[in-house]
């Protein structure tokens, strides 16, 4: 009989422990499936604030970036050889942005972004006169996007220039860093290192930008007794001027060539450059400052 009731009580006790415990599932399920749908819908606002969060930066990127500021400066490096003697109308003129160009919104053109251009006439030499060739640069191929611009030409820099621009002003000595070595811009300003200043080549204490990753960032002068003006257009933002200063106008480094249209007046957009010499060339890997022209 003891044996009996003791039983009885041992299943009365495991029936309202699976009662509980099935209680406690039920309840944790509940839980559980309140807790999954309020992550659910955590999750779907942190989608919303991410999508809504991405479109800016996809501008920033560049991404939907379909034209470029007037009085933007893009440091071209050449990548065709303009030359009157084997050059006719229409030819494709070649190039390539030589840093990162910053634009507003945090955008920026990328280096090695590619510009393209095309001969507009070519006058050969003759009768005392001597030959001349006019291009004109018309796209920018940037993120996948051919973006139409118009362009004066502010500076022209030969091969050597370019390549000179990056060598120290001294000899390195044993040990030195060569990203801490000071080198002079196109122009005359010095560059102190990587992330160092740029300094005014009128006055040595007068800081007119700093050095960046591929060249430099810098406020655009005027340059005295020259046509060449500082900001324009109300866009005063830091400019890349790669190797170039930041008064850096006309041409460096090639003695046969001359700036006969800038391309700033009508014709705007048209760059006319006299050729002096039969041989008279401008090589590819020369370096241009092309501005843009609203």
């Amino acid at each position: 009989m003891r044996k009996a009731r003791q039983l009885g009580a041992r299943r009365w006790t495991w029936s309202i422990s699976c009662v509980a415990v099935g209680a406690m599932f039920v309840i944790f399920g509940t839980l559980t499936g309140l807790g999954q749908e309020r992550a659910g819908i955590a999750m779907d606002k942190v989608a919303l604030v991410g999508a809504s969060s991405a479109r800016p930066s996809d501008t920033k990127t560049g991404a939907n970036q379909s034209s470029i500021p007037p009085g933007t400066i893009l440091p071209v490096i050449l990548r065709t050889t303009i030359a009157p003697e084997k050059m006719k109308e229409g030819e494709t003129i070649r190039g390539e942005i030589a840093q990162d160009v910053p634009l507003p919104g945090g955008a920026k053109i990328r280096k090695g972004s590619k510009v393209e251009g095309h001969v507009v006439e070519v006058v050969a030499a003759g009768n005392g006169n001597n030959a001349k060739i006019s291009i004109r640069f018309a796209k920018v191929y940037s993120h996948g996007q051919a973006i139409p611009v118009k362009t004066n030409l502010r500076a022209l820099a030969g091969f050597m220039e370019v390549q000179d621009a990056g060598l120290p002003q001294q000899a390195p000595g044993e040990g030195d860093v060569h990203n801490w070595w000071t080198t002079t811009q196109v122009g005359g300003e010095s560059v102190y290192g990587a992330s160092g200043p740029v300094m005014s080549a009128e006055d040595a204490s007068k800081v007119v930008g700093k050095s960046v990753n591929d060249g430099v960032l810098v406020q655009v002068r005027a340059k005295e007794g020259t046509k060449c003006r500082g900001a324009i257009d109300g866009n005063n933002d830091p400019q890349a001027l790669w190797v170039f200063s930041s008064d850096a106008c006309g041409i460096y480094g090639i003695s046969n060539v001359k700036i006969a249209h800038a391309g700033r007046t009508e014709p705007v957009g048209t760059i006319v450059l006299e050729m002096q010499g039969r041989n008279a060339k401008i090589r590819s890997a020369a370096g241009m400052l092309l501005r843009v022209t609203g």
